[in-house]
Protein backbone atom coordinates (compact mmCIF):
# COMPACT_ATOMS: atom_id res chain seq x y z
CA UNK A 1 0.00 0.00 0.00
CA UNK A 2 1.25 3.45 -0.93
CA UNK A 3 1.27 6.36 1.47
CA UNK A 4 0.02 8.64 -1.29
CA UNK A 5 -0.77 8.42 -4.97
CA UNK A 6 -1.17 11.28 -7.44
CA UNK A 7 -3.41 10.03 -10.21
CA UNK A 8 -4.38 11.21 -13.71
CA UNK A 9 -1.95 14.13 -13.87
CA UNK A 10 0.16 15.44 -16.75
CA UNK A 11 3.65 14.72 -15.39
CA UNK A 12 6.68 16.83 -16.30
CA UNK A 13 9.56 14.89 -14.80
CA UNK A 14 12.08 17.78 -14.85
CA UNK A 15 14.21 16.51 -17.73
CA UNK A 16 12.71 18.87 -20.29
CA UNK A 17 10.83 16.06 -22.03
CA UNK A 18 7.19 15.98 -23.10
CA UNK A 19 4.58 15.45 -20.40
CA UNK A 20 3.60 11.88 -19.47
CA UNK A 21 0.21 10.61 -18.34
CA UNK A 22 1.32 8.48 -15.38
CA UNK A 23 0.40 8.06 -11.75
CA UNK A 24 3.00 8.88 -9.07
CA UNK A 25 3.26 6.62 -6.03
CA UNK A 26 4.88 7.84 -2.81
CA UNK A 27 6.01 5.95 0.27
CA UNK A 28 8.26 7.03 3.17
CA UNK A 29 9.05 10.35 1.56
CA UNK A 30 10.24 8.88 -1.74
CA UNK A 31 8.74 8.26 -5.16
CA UNK A 32 8.46 4.49 -5.39
CA UNK A 33 6.32 3.89 -8.47
CA UNK A 34 5.36 5.52 -11.79
CA UNK A 35 2.82 4.29 -14.29
CA UNK A 36 -0.71 2.95 -14.20
CA UNK A 37 -1.20 2.50 -10.46
CA UNK A 38 -4.99 2.29 -10.36
CA UNK A 39 -4.92 -1.16 -8.79
CA UNK A 40 -2.54 -0.15 -6.00
CA UNK A 41 -4.28 1.25 -2.91
CA UNK A 42 -3.02 4.38 -1.20
CA UNK A 43 -3.62 6.00 2.15
CA UNK A 44 -4.24 9.33 0.39
CA UNK A 45 -5.15 9.91 -3.23
CA UNK A 46 -4.88 13.16 -5.18
CA UNK A 47 -6.83 13.45 -8.40
CA UNK A 48 -4.62 15.58 -10.64
CA UNK A 49 -6.85 15.38 -13.71
CA UNK A 50 -6.31 18.49 -15.83
CA UNK A 51 -3.31 19.51 -13.70
CA UNK A 52 0.46 19.55 -14.13
CA UNK A 53 2.52 17.37 -11.81
CA UNK A 54 6.22 18.21 -11.53
CA UNK A 55 9.12 18.22 -9.09
CA UNK A 56 9.27 20.91 -6.43
CA UNK A 57 11.18 23.98 -7.56
CA UNK A 58 14.72 24.65 -6.36
CA UNK A 59 15.74 28.24 -5.65
CA UNK A 60 19.46 27.84 -5.07
CA UNK A 61 20.24 31.54 -4.92
CA UNK A 62 18.43 32.95 -1.91
CA UNK A 63 19.63 34.97 1.12
CA UNK A 64 17.35 33.35 3.73
CA UNK A 65 20.30 32.31 5.93
CA UNK A 66 18.65 33.93 8.97
CA UNK A 67 15.08 34.26 7.72
CA UNK A 68 14.56 30.50 7.67
CA UNK A 69 14.69 30.63 11.49
CA UNK A 70 11.76 33.07 11.62
CA UNK A 71 8.47 31.60 12.78
CA UNK A 72 6.63 33.08 9.81
CA UNK A 73 8.97 31.63 7.19
CA UNK A 74 7.56 29.30 4.55
CA UNK A 75 4.71 31.02 2.73
CA UNK A 76 7.11 32.95 0.51
CA UNK A 77 8.58 29.69 -0.78
CA UNK A 78 5.83 27.09 -0.73
CA UNK A 79 3.07 29.10 -2.43
CA UNK A 80 5.30 29.61 -5.47
CA UNK A 81 6.28 25.93 -5.50
CA UNK A 82 9.76 26.19 -3.99
CA UNK A 83 10.65 23.14 -1.89
CA UNK A 84 14.45 23.53 -1.73
CA UNK A 85 16.55 26.66 -1.27
CA UNK A 86 20.25 27.54 -1.34
CA UNK A 87 21.58 30.26 0.98
CA UNK A 88 24.97 31.90 1.56
CA UNK A 89 25.17 33.48 -1.88
CA UNK A 90 27.17 36.43 -3.23
CA UNK A 91 29.97 35.76 -0.76
CA UNK A 92 27.62 36.87 2.05
CA UNK A 93 27.00 33.67 3.98
CA UNK A 94 25.91 33.99 7.60
CA UNK A 95 28.62 31.52 8.58
CA UNK A 96 31.41 31.15 9.50
CA UNK A 97 31.88 34.40 11.41
CA UNK A 98 33.59 34.79 14.78
CA UNK A 99 36.52 36.54 16.41
CA UNK A 100 37.70 40.12 16.44
CA UNK A 101 35.99 41.11 13.19
CA UNK A 102 32.61 39.48 13.86
CA UNK A 103 30.80 42.70 14.81
CA UNK A 104 31.90 44.39 11.59
CA UNK A 105 30.93 41.34 9.56
CA UNK A 106 27.50 41.18 11.22
CA UNK A 107 26.85 44.86 10.49
CA UNK A 108 27.70 44.29 6.84
CA UNK A 109 25.46 41.23 6.49
CA UNK A 110 22.42 42.50 8.35
CA UNK A 111 20.84 44.57 5.52
CA UNK A 112 20.84 41.45 3.32
CA UNK A 113 20.07 38.64 5.77
CA UNK A 114 18.19 40.59 8.40
CA UNK A 115 18.86 40.23 12.13
CA UNK A 116 20.30 36.92 13.29
CA UNK A 117 20.49 37.20 17.07
CA UNK A 118 20.57 33.78 18.70
CA UNK A 119 21.65 31.91 15.57
CA UNK A 120 25.07 30.26 15.96
CA UNK A 121 27.45 31.63 13.33
CA UNK A 122 30.84 30.35 14.47
CA UNK A 123 30.75 27.39 12.11
CA UNK A 124 28.54 25.72 9.53
CA UNK A 125 28.37 22.65 11.78
CA UNK A 126 26.88 24.73 14.61
CA UNK A 127 24.49 26.48 12.21
CA UNK A 128 23.32 23.16 10.76
CA UNK A 129 22.81 21.71 14.25
CA UNK A 130 20.58 24.66 15.17
CA UNK A 131 18.68 24.43 11.90
CA UNK A 132 17.94 20.74 12.46
CA UNK A 133 16.33 21.67 15.78
CA UNK A 134 14.10 24.24 14.09
CA UNK A 135 10.92 23.45 12.10
CA UNK A 136 11.91 23.68 8.42
CA UNK A 137 9.16 24.16 5.82
CA UNK A 138 11.62 23.56 2.95
CA UNK A 139 14.99 21.90 2.39
CA UNK A 140 17.98 24.24 2.76
CA UNK A 141 21.56 24.23 1.53
CA UNK A 142 24.30 26.68 2.54
CA UNK A 143 27.23 27.87 0.44
CA UNK A 144 30.55 28.95 1.92
CA UNK A 145 30.63 32.70 1.39
CA UNK A 146 34.07 33.88 0.32
CA UNK A 147 33.44 37.39 1.61
CA UNK A 148 32.43 36.22 5.07
CA UNK A 149 35.43 33.90 5.27
CA UNK A 150 37.81 36.67 4.25
CA UNK A 151 36.39 39.16 6.75
CA UNK A 152 36.48 36.59 9.54
CA UNK A 153 40.18 36.04 8.86
CA UNK A 154 41.37 39.52 7.88
CA UNK A 155 38.60 42.05 8.45
CA UNK A 156 37.62 44.86 6.10
CA UNK A 157 40.66 47.12 6.43
CA UNK A 158 43.20 45.17 4.40
CA UNK A 159 43.17 45.47 0.65
CA UNK A 160 46.29 43.28 0.27
CA UNK A 161 46.55 40.03 2.20
CA UNK A 162 49.69 38.35 3.55
CA UNK A 163 50.77 34.72 3.84
CA UNK A 164 49.08 34.29 7.20
CA UNK A 165 45.79 35.67 5.84
CA UNK A 166 45.74 33.28 2.88
CA UNK A 167 46.57 30.35 5.16
CA UNK A 168 43.67 31.31 7.44
CA UNK A 169 41.28 31.62 4.49
CA UNK A 170 42.33 28.18 3.25
CA UNK A 171 41.77 26.57 6.65
CA UNK A 172 38.35 28.12 7.11
CA UNK A 173 37.27 27.34 3.56
CA UNK A 174 38.32 23.71 3.91
CA UNK A 175 36.56 23.42 7.27
CA UNK A 176 33.31 24.90 5.96
CA UNK A 177 33.29 22.58 2.96
CA UNK A 178 34.04 19.61 5.21
CA UNK A 179 31.06 20.59 7.38
CA UNK A 180 28.66 20.34 4.45
CA UNK A 181 28.71 23.54 2.38
CA UNK A 182 27.14 22.89 -1.01
CA UNK A 183 29.67 25.06 -2.84
CA UNK A 184 31.50 28.37 -2.61
CA UNK A 185 30.07 31.80 -3.39
CA UNK A 186 31.85 35.05 -4.18
CA UNK A 187 30.64 38.64 -4.14
CA UNK A 188 33.25 40.55 -6.13
CA UNK A 189 30.93 43.54 -6.32
CA UNK A 190 31.12 43.90 -2.52
CA UNK A 191 33.85 44.65 0.01
CA UNK A 192 36.22 43.10 0.84
CA UNK A 193 36.27 40.70 -2.12
CA UNK A 194 36.29 43.61 -4.55
CA UNK A 195 39.88 44.23 -3.40
CA UNK A 196 41.15 40.88 -4.72
CA UNK A 197 43.24 40.90 -7.87
CA UNK A 198 42.59 37.99 -10.22
CA UNK A 199 45.82 36.33 -9.10
CA UNK A 200 44.94 36.77 -5.42
CA UNK A 201 41.50 35.32 -6.02
CA UNK A 202 43.02 32.18 -7.50
CA UNK A 203 45.35 31.95 -4.52
CA UNK A 204 42.53 32.40 -2.00
CA UNK A 205 40.54 29.61 -3.66
CA UNK A 206 43.45 27.17 -3.91
CA UNK A 207 41.72 24.49 -1.77
CA UNK A 208 39.15 24.08 -4.57
CA UNK A 209 41.71 23.15 -7.21
CA UNK A 210 40.70 20.15 -9.27
CA UNK A 211 37.51 19.48 -7.28
CA UNK A 212 33.89 19.49 -8.43
CA UNK A 213 33.01 22.24 -5.93
CA UNK A 214 30.76 24.77 -7.67
CA UNK A 215 32.04 28.35 -7.64
CA UNK A 216 29.00 30.68 -7.75
CA UNK A 217 29.99 34.26 -8.48
CA UNK A 218 28.46 37.71 -8.27
CA UNK A 219 30.89 39.18 -10.79
CA UNK A 220 33.01 42.26 -10.18
CA UNK A 221 30.82 44.42 -12.40
CA UNK A 222 27.48 43.96 -14.17
CA UNK A 223 27.29 46.99 -16.45
CA UNK A 224 29.82 48.41 -18.93
CA UNK A 225 32.51 46.02 -17.73
CA UNK A 226 30.30 42.95 -17.59
CA UNK A 227 32.23 41.08 -20.28
CA UNK A 228 35.73 41.44 -18.77
CA UNK A 229 34.21 40.59 -15.37
CA UNK A 230 32.85 37.31 -16.75
CA UNK A 231 36.13 36.63 -18.53
CA UNK A 232 37.99 37.16 -15.26
CA UNK A 233 35.95 34.44 -13.59
CA UNK A 234 36.40 32.11 -16.55
CA UNK A 235 40.15 32.63 -16.12
CA UNK A 236 39.91 31.84 -12.40
CA UNK A 237 37.74 28.74 -12.90
CA UNK A 238 39.99 27.42 -15.67
CA UNK A 239 43.08 27.93 -13.53
CA UNK A 240 41.48 26.01 -10.65
CA UNK A 241 39.62 23.50 -12.85
CA UNK A 242 36.32 23.96 -11.01
CA UNK A 243 32.70 24.40 -12.19
CA UNK A 244 31.64 28.04 -12.61
CA UNK A 245 28.20 29.54 -12.07
CA UNK A 246 27.69 33.20 -13.03
CA UNK A 247 25.13 34.51 -10.56
CA UNK A 248 22.11 36.60 -11.59
CA UNK A 249 23.44 37.43 -15.06
CA UNK A 250 22.33 40.90 -16.15
CA UNK A 251 23.43 43.97 -18.07
CA UNK A 252 22.70 46.98 -15.86
CA UNK A 253 21.86 50.35 -17.39
CA UNK A 254 19.78 51.25 -20.40
CA UNK A 255 22.78 51.81 -22.66
CA UNK A 256 23.81 48.17 -22.11
CA UNK A 257 20.41 46.58 -22.77
CA UNK A 258 20.05 44.35 -25.84
CA UNK A 259 23.83 44.55 -26.40
CA UNK A 260 25.90 42.81 -23.76
CA UNK A 261 23.80 39.77 -22.80
CA UNK A 262 24.07 37.91 -26.13
CA UNK A 263 27.84 38.43 -26.07
CA UNK A 264 28.07 37.40 -22.41
CA UNK A 265 26.26 34.17 -23.20
CA UNK A 266 28.67 33.59 -26.08
CA UNK A 267 31.63 33.98 -23.72
CA UNK A 268 30.16 31.41 -21.31
CA UNK A 269 29.32 29.03 -24.18
CA UNK A 270 32.86 29.37 -25.56
CA UNK A 271 34.26 28.50 -22.14
CA UNK A 272 32.13 25.36 -22.15
CA UNK A 273 33.47 24.45 -25.59
CA UNK A 274 36.94 24.78 -24.09
CA UNK A 275 36.04 22.23 -21.45
CA UNK A 276 34.93 24.42 -18.52
CA UNK A 277 31.72 23.43 -16.75
CA UNK A 278 30.22 26.93 -16.88
CA UNK A 279 26.66 28.21 -16.60
CA UNK A 280 24.54 31.09 -15.32
CA UNK A 281 21.31 31.90 -13.56
CA UNK A 282 18.77 34.72 -13.75
CA UNK A 283 15.87 36.24 -11.84
CA UNK A 284 12.78 37.32 -13.76
CA UNK A 285 12.54 40.91 -12.50
CA UNK A 286 13.89 44.13 -13.98
CA UNK A 287 14.79 45.40 -10.49
CA UNK A 288 17.50 44.13 -8.21
CA UNK A 289 17.83 44.55 -4.47
CA UNK A 290 20.91 45.02 -2.30
CA UNK A 291 22.58 47.39 0.12
CA UNK A 292 22.37 51.07 -0.75
CA UNK A 293 26.08 51.10 -0.02
CA UNK A 294 26.51 49.45 -3.43
CA UNK A 295 26.15 52.91 -5.03
CA UNK A 296 29.65 53.75 -3.72
CA UNK A 297 32.85 53.13 -5.70
CA UNK A 298 34.96 50.14 -4.55
CA UNK A 299 37.82 52.22 -3.15
CA UNK A 300 35.38 53.87 -0.75
CA UNK A 301 34.33 50.56 0.83
CA UNK A 302 37.51 49.66 2.70
CA UNK A 303 37.12 49.05 6.42
CA UNK A 304 33.48 48.00 6.69
CA UNK A 305 30.39 50.03 7.51
CA UNK A 306 31.94 51.93 10.42
CA UNK A 307 34.87 53.18 8.34
CA UNK A 308 32.61 54.00 5.40
CA UNK A 309 30.35 56.02 7.70
CA UNK A 310 33.35 57.98 8.97
CA UNK A 311 34.39 58.79 5.40
CA UNK A 312 30.88 59.89 4.54
CA UNK A 313 31.04 62.37 7.40
CA UNK A 314 34.43 63.73 6.28
CA UNK A 315 33.78 66.94 4.24
CA UNK A 316 36.95 66.60 2.16
CA UNK A 317 36.19 63.00 1.20
CA UNK A 318 32.52 63.84 0.65
CA UNK A 319 33.23 66.24 -2.20
CA UNK A 320 35.56 63.79 -3.91
CA UNK A 321 32.87 61.13 -3.62
CA UNK A 322 30.20 63.40 -5.08
CA UNK A 323 32.50 64.04 -8.04
CA UNK A 324 32.96 60.26 -8.49
CA UNK A 325 29.21 59.68 -8.46
CA UNK A 326 28.70 62.42 -11.01
CA UNK A 327 31.49 61.43 -13.41
CA UNK A 328 32.60 57.89 -12.60
CA UNK A 329 32.29 55.34 -15.39
CA UNK A 330 34.89 52.84 -14.16
CA UNK A 331 32.59 51.07 -11.68
CA UNK A 332 28.92 50.06 -11.49
CA UNK A 333 27.77 53.63 -10.85
CA UNK A 334 24.05 53.15 -10.30
CA UNK A 335 23.36 56.88 -10.15
CA UNK A 336 24.68 57.16 -13.71
CA UNK A 337 23.41 53.82 -15.00
CA UNK A 338 19.77 54.16 -13.96
CA UNK A 339 19.39 57.54 -12.24
CA UNK A 340 18.24 58.45 -8.75
CA UNK A 341 14.60 58.14 -9.79
CA UNK A 342 15.08 54.39 -10.35
CA UNK A 343 16.73 53.69 -6.99
CA UNK A 344 14.10 53.08 -4.29
CA UNK A 345 14.69 52.87 -0.54
CA UNK A 346 13.41 49.54 0.79
CA UNK A 347 14.63 49.38 4.39
CA UNK A 348 16.22 51.96 6.68
CA UNK A 349 17.72 51.49 10.13
CA UNK A 350 16.62 54.71 11.87
CA UNK A 351 12.89 55.06 12.63
CA UNK A 352 13.02 58.81 11.98
CA UNK A 353 13.88 58.07 8.34
CA UNK A 354 11.23 55.35 7.90
CA UNK A 355 8.96 57.69 5.93
CA UNK A 356 11.40 57.43 3.02
CA UNK A 357 10.82 53.67 2.62
CA UNK A 358 9.15 52.98 -0.73
CA UNK A 359 10.29 56.28 -2.25
CA UNK A 360 12.93 56.80 -4.88
CA UNK A 361 15.97 58.76 -3.80
CA UNK A 362 14.97 61.50 -6.22
CA UNK A 363 11.51 61.73 -4.65
CA UNK A 364 12.78 61.50 -1.08
CA UNK A 365 15.40 64.19 -1.71
CA UNK A 366 12.76 66.68 -2.86
CA UNK A 367 14.51 69.91 -3.87
CA UNK A 368 17.84 68.76 -2.41
CA UNK A 369 20.65 67.26 -4.48
CA UNK A 370 19.82 63.51 -4.59
CA UNK A 371 23.46 62.42 -4.38
CA UNK A 372 24.06 64.53 -1.28
CA UNK A 373 20.78 63.29 0.21
CA UNK A 374 21.75 59.64 -0.41
CA UNK A 375 25.14 60.09 1.23
CA UNK A 376 23.62 61.91 4.21
CA UNK A 377 21.09 59.09 4.61
CA UNK A 378 23.82 56.43 4.48
CA UNK A 379 25.90 58.27 7.07
CA UNK A 380 22.95 58.85 9.39
CA UNK A 381 22.00 55.17 9.27
CA UNK A 382 25.55 53.82 9.45
CA UNK A 383 25.02 52.30 5.99
CA UNK A 384 22.24 49.97 7.17
CA UNK A 385 19.92 50.68 4.24
CA UNK A 386 18.72 48.53 1.35
CA UNK A 387 17.54 49.57 -2.08
CA UNK A 388 15.46 48.25 -4.95
CA UNK A 389 17.01 49.41 -8.20
CA UNK A 390 15.45 49.12 -11.65
CA UNK A 391 18.44 48.15 -13.75
CA UNK A 392 17.62 45.74 -16.58
CA UNK A 393 14.93 44.92 -19.17
CA UNK A 394 12.48 42.10 -19.93
CA UNK A 395 14.03 41.31 -23.31
CA UNK A 396 17.41 40.59 -21.75
CA UNK A 397 15.75 38.44 -19.09
CA UNK A 398 13.96 36.46 -21.81
CA UNK A 399 17.21 36.01 -23.74
CA UNK A 400 18.94 34.57 -20.67
CA UNK A 401 15.96 32.36 -19.80
CA UNK A 402 15.99 30.92 -23.30
CA UNK A 403 19.67 30.02 -23.15
CA UNK A 404 20.50 26.37 -22.41
CA UNK A 405 23.16 27.74 -20.05
CA UNK A 406 20.69 29.18 -17.54
CA UNK A 407 18.39 28.26 -14.72
CA UNK A 408 16.01 30.29 -12.52
CA UNK A 409 16.74 31.92 -9.15
CA UNK A 410 15.15 34.62 -6.99
CA UNK A 411 18.19 36.31 -5.34
CA UNK A 412 15.72 37.17 -2.57
CA UNK A 413 17.03 39.20 0.35
CA UNK A 414 15.41 39.38 3.79
CA UNK A 415 15.98 42.63 5.70
CA UNK A 416 14.18 42.54 9.03
CA UNK A 417 12.20 45.73 8.42
CA UNK A 418 11.00 47.84 5.50
CA UNK A 419 9.72 46.53 2.17
CA UNK A 420 10.86 43.28 0.67
CA UNK A 421 11.41 42.90 -3.05
CA UNK A 422 8.35 41.14 -4.56
CA UNK A 423 10.64 38.41 -5.91
CA UNK A 424 10.77 37.03 -2.36
CA UNK A 425 7.17 35.86 -2.88
CA UNK A 426 6.86 35.73 -6.64
CA UNK A 427 10.08 34.90 -8.51
CA UNK A 428 9.18 31.42 -9.74
CA UNK A 429 5.51 32.14 -10.30
CA UNK A 430 6.58 35.15 -12.41
CA UNK A 431 8.44 32.83 -14.76
CA UNK A 432 5.28 30.80 -15.33
CA UNK A 433 2.80 33.67 -15.45
CA UNK A 434 4.86 36.21 -17.40
CA UNK A 435 7.46 34.31 -19.42
CA UNK A 436 5.49 31.12 -20.15
CA UNK A 437 1.82 32.15 -20.24
CA UNK A 438 2.06 35.74 -21.47
CA UNK A 439 5.36 36.32 -23.29
CA UNK A 440 5.74 32.71 -24.51
CA UNK A 441 9.50 33.04 -24.11
CA UNK A 442 9.60 29.51 -22.69
CA UNK A 443 7.37 26.48 -22.85
CA UNK A 444 6.12 25.16 -19.52
CA UNK A 445 8.31 22.10 -20.06
CA UNK A 446 11.41 24.29 -20.50
CA UNK A 447 10.54 26.44 -17.50
CA UNK A 448 10.03 23.43 -15.24
CA UNK A 449 13.40 22.02 -16.33
CA UNK A 450 15.11 25.32 -15.45
CA UNK A 451 13.44 25.36 -12.03
CA UNK A 452 14.00 21.70 -11.11
CA UNK A 453 16.52 19.29 -12.62
CA UNK A 454 18.87 21.93 -14.03
CA UNK A 455 19.71 23.53 -10.64
CA UNK A 456 19.62 20.15 -8.88
CA UNK A 457 22.22 18.74 -11.23
CA UNK A 458 24.39 21.83 -10.90
CA UNK A 459 24.80 21.21 -7.15
CA UNK A 460 24.71 17.40 -7.39
CA UNK A 461 21.45 17.13 -5.46
CA UNK A 462 20.85 13.72 -6.93
CA UNK A 463 17.45 13.02 -5.38
CA UNK A 464 15.98 16.47 -6.04
CA UNK A 465 14.44 18.11 -9.08
CA UNK A 466 13.03 15.00 -10.76
CA UNK A 467 10.00 12.77 -10.89
CA UNK A 468 11.67 9.37 -10.89
CA UNK A 469 11.61 6.22 -8.83
CA UNK A 470 13.97 6.76 -5.90
CA UNK A 471 13.73 10.55 -5.98
CA UNK A 472 12.56 12.53 -2.97
CA UNK A 473 8.82 13.16 -3.02
CA UNK A 474 9.02 16.94 -3.38
CA UNK A 475 6.12 17.35 -5.79
CA UNK A 476 3.82 20.07 -7.11
CA UNK A 477 0.28 19.75 -8.49
CA UNK A 478 -1.11 22.85 -10.19
CA UNK A 479 -2.90 24.34 -13.16
CA UNK A 480 -0.30 26.56 -14.90
CA UNK A 481 -3.03 28.86 -16.22
CA UNK A 482 -4.05 29.70 -12.65
CA UNK A 483 -0.57 30.56 -11.38
CA UNK A 484 -0.62 34.20 -10.34
CA UNK A 485 1.82 36.56 -8.67
CA UNK A 486 0.16 38.68 -6.01
CA UNK A 487 3.27 40.40 -4.67
CA UNK A 488 3.84 43.93 -5.95
CA UNK A 489 6.48 46.55 -5.21
CA UNK A 490 3.93 48.42 -3.09
CA UNK A 491 2.62 45.29 -1.36
CA UNK A 492 5.34 42.65 -1.65
CA UNK A 493 4.42 40.31 1.20
CA UNK A 494 1.61 38.53 -0.62
CA UNK A 495 2.02 34.82 -1.36
CA UNK A 496 1.57 33.64 -4.93
CA UNK A 497 -1.49 31.60 -5.85
CA UNK A 498 -2.17 28.61 -8.06
CA UNK A 499 -0.41 25.74 -6.26
CA UNK A 500 -3.06 23.17 -5.38
CA UNK A 501 -0.72 20.71 -3.68
CA UNK A 502 2.89 21.01 -2.56
CA UNK A 503 4.59 17.95 -1.13
CA UNK A 504 7.83 18.20 0.84
CA UNK A 505 9.37 14.81 1.57
CA UNK A 506 6.04 13.21 0.72
CA UNK A 507 4.07 15.33 3.19
CA UNK A 508 1.45 17.90 2.24
CA UNK A 509 2.78 21.38 2.96
CA UNK A 510 -0.04 22.85 0.84
CA UNK A 511 -3.33 21.01 0.47
CA UNK A 512 -6.12 22.31 -1.77
CA UNK A 513 -4.28 25.63 -1.94
CA UNK A 514 -4.05 26.01 1.85
CA UNK A 515 -0.85 25.92 3.91
CA UNK A 516 -0.73 23.10 6.46
CA UNK A 517 1.43 22.97 9.58
CA UNK A 518 3.81 20.45 8.00
CA UNK A 519 7.51 21.26 8.27
CA UNK A 520 9.26 18.37 6.55
CA UNK A 521 12.33 20.17 5.21
CA UNK A 522 15.85 18.88 5.76
CA UNK A 523 19.39 20.24 5.74
CA UNK A 524 21.03 19.66 2.34
CA UNK A 525 24.73 19.05 2.67
CA UNK A 526 27.32 19.13 -0.07
CA UNK A 527 29.24 16.04 -1.06
CA UNK A 528 32.13 15.53 1.35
Amino acid sequence: MLDLCIRNGSVLDGRGKAAMRVDVGVMDGRIVALGDLKDIPAGLEINASGKTVCPGFLDLHRHADAAIFRKSYGDCDLFQGITSIGNGNCGLSLVPQFGMFSDATAAYLKPVTGAFDGIPTESLAAYHAALRQHPMPVHAMMLAGGGTIRTTVAGFQKTRLDEQDFAGIHRLLEQTLAEGAGGVSLGLGYAPECFYTTEELIRALEPLRGTDTVLSVHTREEAMRLLPSIDEMITVAKALRVPLQISHLKASGRENWHKLIPIALEHIARAREDGLDAGCDVYAYTAGSTQLMAILPPEFLQGGTKAVTERLNDPSRRQALLDRLKNGRDFDNYSYLVGWDNIYLSSIRNPEDAAYVGKSIAEAAGSADPATFALDLLARNECEITMIDFITCEDDIATILQSPLSYVISDATFPTSGKLHPRVYGAFSTVIEEYVNKRHALSLTEAVHKMTLRPAERYRLNTKGRIAVGADADILVFDPERVHVNATYDRPEQPASGMDYVLVNGQLAIENGVRTDVCAGTVLEGKK
